[in-house]
């Protein structure tokens, strides 16, 4: 067997396209293949499988390296690909990219499409245009190109709402949790598909900044939201006055169409809401009139709470004349289209004193995410009961 361990020895090679093999273990081979007496030779690993087949795996030129060190760096990644798959790892290899477009496609196999395409930005923005991560290897992931990746991206000022203002402002906390938790899930996804043996490299590097989003929506209670509706414009005004009466997110609600309401039923179905697992709402009879004269004489394909040129609210759209109605109802200054949801929920449990989890259920939430949020409100409903019991 010829040598290939040092610079001399692979020198005098013939070029061939049969790579030359070097015992590392058992079954387990490093190769070179020189194709060209001026080329630098590529390198390969190969070993015996579960079923007796013989398993191949590129492992590059190394020429970024030292020729003196090349057998020694190609030796170590050979090795580590041995063990992926000892520890049951499969034998095809994605990259970081690959990974989150498997990812972004699992989402919308499971009908959550605007999760998707949020993550679709995200990935956009922090993985696809970074060259160098999307094309890495997942197998050669390490610990160190996931901080460097996170320090790069905590360190990115915020894009400002007005997009013809200068970027000042540093990303907030929560949203580089939103990002990590993206890669982290597409990682994750590949970890269970067997493209990946180990979390190792995640685990601490993408864990979440604590206590990232900071204090809730601003509250408005139903005369305050009451007063935003009367000194809001016509359309937004509308907008407002569903969101007021419904825990919807407010781009689940501008997404509804005549042909979700149910008039006759007194239902409204909600089909890509977060986490995109349809449902229906059961509405009383004054919400289900008031939608239905937003319906009235529209088309099954109009949106039901549209602007006042007939297009559907979306979160450009609905944060000036939000803005300009805050201000013009003298309202707290950090309210937003997603107080008003803060604001039913929490009227929904301390108010009515409904169930966490039917709230859960009609905000399209987790109960953990209610019951960390919102549980609280709850004591007094809990002392209440305690003090009933009493003889």
């Amino acid at each position: 067997m010829a040598s290939i361990n040092t610079v001399g020895a692979r020198d005098r090679l013939k070029p061939r396209r049969e790579p030359y093999w070097h015992k590392l273990s058992a079954g387990c081979y490093l190769g070179y293949r020189r194709l060209t007496s001026e080329s630098a030779g590529s390198w390969l690993a190969r070993c015996r499988g579960d079923d007796e087949k013989q398993q191949y795996h590129a492992l590059g030129t190394f020429d970024d390296m030292a020729p003196a060190m090349r057998f020694d760096v190609a030796s170590k990644a050979a090795r580590e690909w041995f063990e992926h798959l000892g520890r049951g790892g499969s034998t095809d290899e994605i990259t970081v990219g690959e990974a989150c477009r498997r990812y972004l496609k699992k989402l919308k196999e499971d009908g959550r499409d605007g999760t998707a395409k949020d993550a679709q930005g995200r990935f956009n923005r922090w993985v696809f245009d970074d060259k160098r991560l999307e094309r890495l290897p997942l197998t050669k992931i390490t610990p160190r190109v996931l901080d460097d990746w996170r320090s790069k991206l905590a360190g990115t000022l915020a894009m400002p709402q007005d997009k013809a203002k200068e970027a000042t402002r540093k990303r907030s906390a929560a949203s580089l949790n939103r990002d990590m938790s993206n890669l982290k899930a597409a990682l994750n996804l590949a970890l269970a598909d067997g493209y990946i043996t180990s979390s190792t490299a995640w685990d601490t590097k993408l864990r979440p900044v604590e206590a990232a989003s900071g204090k809730r929506e601003v509250y408005l209670d139903h005369a305050q939201r009451q007063k935003l509706v009367r000194h809001a414009a016509s359309d937004i005004g509308t907008f407002i006055r569903a969101m007021s009466a419904l825990p919807l997110r407010p781009g689940a609600l501008a997404a509804r169409t005549v042909a979700d309401f149910e008039p006759r039923l007194k239902n409204l179905r909600i089909g890509n809401d977060k986490n995109g697992k349809p449902r229906t709402i059961p509405l009383p009879k004054e919400t289900a009139d008031f939608i239905a004269g937003q319906c009235k004489n529209k088309l099954p394909a109009a949106p039901i709470f549209a602007r006042a040129d007939g297009a559907a609210w979306n979160k450009d759209s609905w944060k000036g004349p939000m803005r300009d109605a805050v201000t013009a109802a003298e309202l707290p200054s950090g309210a937003t289209a997603y107080s008003l949801r803060h604001s039913t929920i929490t009227d929904l449990i301390s108010a009515h004193g409904l169930d966490l989890l039917t709230v859960a259920k009609l905000a399209d939430t987790s109960l953990p995410m209610i019951e960390k949020h919102y549980g609280h409100l709850r004591q007094a409903h809990a002392a209440n009961a305690l003090a009933a019991l009493a003889i």
